[in-house]
């Protein structure tokens, strides 16, 4: 089958899922209300199911080219002790969401995405002549509160996440767990340190929370971490020089299914979900490439976005709930306790 596709959102989900379009004879068009690729920084984990949708979309050997390949993990205590270490027999592939943007960007004509052009609710009303509308446009999706009367809003996590990049390499993918925080740190590239940080909101005041000053970010951070592992107290002291990005983390609600006549979700807009295992991305490819296959085999739309919606909308809701687990266990769950000193060796 063949047809025309508005994608809504020029993120990872939408660049991808335009990408495959495109590969199987459909005609697409990607509107975008930011006037370029998102730059929000950041390492992403793409695990061998995202480096196989990847591959299936023409783009895994130049993410490969990219990225930094780790197969184990450390977990530690704030002074450095080692909790256990894992390894992964697949890996994942780390890679700048900066560097995965700029790839999917290039993969596509000049003229498939329209930046700085907001989608309206009037673009999304059933007498416009796409055949298919896909929703790709993250976790305050406009395509899912209008055609999805009964979803339910975005839920906060009750944490809030930094991160940020310096100079400086790491070898391991180290995270850190203390008393409603933890911190973790991974390469980013062969010269660059990706880390980031989660903590309960409950530890930051009023002030805090409503802040927007970079200099409240870094004197949050050390407050909280100082006196960690060694590695936190070298990206604490490059903080207010290589600068914080800071927001408070929430995840979807089951809402059912991620179809409604013509329109499907993909990627946050439907099932957004805690960071802590890492697989926002990698579940963002898939749905772009499980999308891509429905649409050109089925015979019709109807069929195609129930295929993607019957294999996809399962397996991520089990994602979304053991993540937001994860993250419960990691940074919110139980009252606050009096803090004991750190001792990093």
């Amino acid at each position: 089958m063949r047809g025309t596709a508005l994608v809504v959102g020029g993120g990872i989900a939408g660049l991808a899922v335009a990408r495959g379009l495109l590969d199987v004879g459909w005609e697409v068009e990607v509107r975008e209300r930011l006037s370029g690729p998102p730059d929000i920084g950041g390492a992403l984990g793409v695990w061998p199911v995202g480096m196989a949708s990847l591959d299936r979309l023409g783009l895994g050997a130049g993410v490969r080219d990219r990225a930094e390949y780790r197969s184990g993990a450390c977990l530690r205590r704030p002074d450095g002790r080692v909790l256990f270490g894992a390894h992964s027999r697949g890996g994942a592939h780390l890679v700048s969401r900066s560097a995965l943007l700029d790839l999917l960007v290039a993969a596509l004509p000049d003229d498939v995405v329209r930046w700085n052009t907001p989608v309206t609710v009037a673009d999304l009303a059933p007498r416009r002549a796409h055949d298919v509308v896909i929703g790709a446009d993250g976790i305050h999706s406009l395509v899912r509160r209008t055609a999805f009367a009964h979803a339910a809003p975005a839920r906060p996590l009750g944490a809030v996440a930094y991160r940020g990049a310096l100079p400086g390499r790491v070898e391991r993918v180290t995270e850190i767990w203390g008393g409603h925080r933890i911190f973790g740190l991974t390469p980013l590239d062969a010269h660059t340190t990706n880390w980031y940080a989660a903590l309960d909101l409950r530890l930051l005041s009023e002030e805090e929370r409503a802040s927007r000053d970079p200099a409240v970010h870094t004197s949050v951070l050390r407050r909280e971490y100082g006196g960690w592992y060694p590695d936190v107290a070298r990206v604490l002291a490059g903080a207010p020089t290589h600068g914080v990005d800071r927001r408070a983390l929430y995840d979807l609600p089951a809402f059912g299914s991620y179809v409604r006549g013509r329109h499907a979700l993909i990627g946050d807009a439907a099932h957004a979900m805690a960071p802590n295992l890492g697989r926002g991305a990698c579940e963002s490819l898939i749905d772009a490439v499980v999308l891509t296959e429905a649409l050109a085999e089925e015979s019709t739309v109807r069929r195609a976005l129930h295929r993607y919606d019957r294999a996809r909308r399962g397996p991520t809701r089990r994602i979304v709930a053991a993540s937001r687990a994860l993250n419960r266990l990691s940074v919110t769950a139980g009252p606050l306790r009096a803090r004991r000193p750190v001792s990093a060796p």
